[in-house]
């Protein structure tokens, strides 16, 4: 990986940690380069459209399916709106694949898989975001 101040890992970018935190009494958290390309991932899945008042598209739309029916149509749905949400506010990424699942033992939860490549590195990463439905 680049350092920090050239090459291409400095269009990844540093900022705050998510979730904010701070590291001892006068300093907050940072995330860097690729750790901030997946904070900003949970970011977007975890903001309902509507909840930044400057800016009220940003966001995912899964919070509209927190009741539904834990099934293959509301996982299908799932994985539709991660799809939109990432290929429109994260540019850093190629998005791979999206699929939703129920956690073994618990249909109210899904386990969201998302696999993403970082434009800047082309180095492949995944996560899985946790959606609980009937409103957990």
């Amino acid at each position: 990986m680049a350092d920090g101040a050239t090459g291409t890992s400095a269009f990844l970018g540093v900022g705050w940690a998510f979730p904010v935190a701070a590291t001892d009494a006068s300093h907050v958290a940072q995330a860097a380069y690729e750790q901030r390309v997946h904070d900003s991932i949970w970011i977007i899945l975890s903001t309902s459209p509507g909840e930044r008042k400057m800016r009220p598209d940003f966001g995912c739309g899964l919070h509209e399916l927190v009741f539904a029916t834990p099934d293959a149509t509301t996982a299908g749905g799932v994985a539709d709106a991660v799809s939109e949400a990432l290929v429109r506010w994260e540019p850093r990424i190629d998005l791979l694949g999206v699929s939703a699942a129920a956690q073994p033992g618990d249909a109210s939860t899904l386990l969201v898989q998302i696999d993403y490549r970082v434009r800047a590195t082309n180095n492949v990463f995944n996560l899985v975001y946790p959606f609980y439905l009937e409103g957990r």
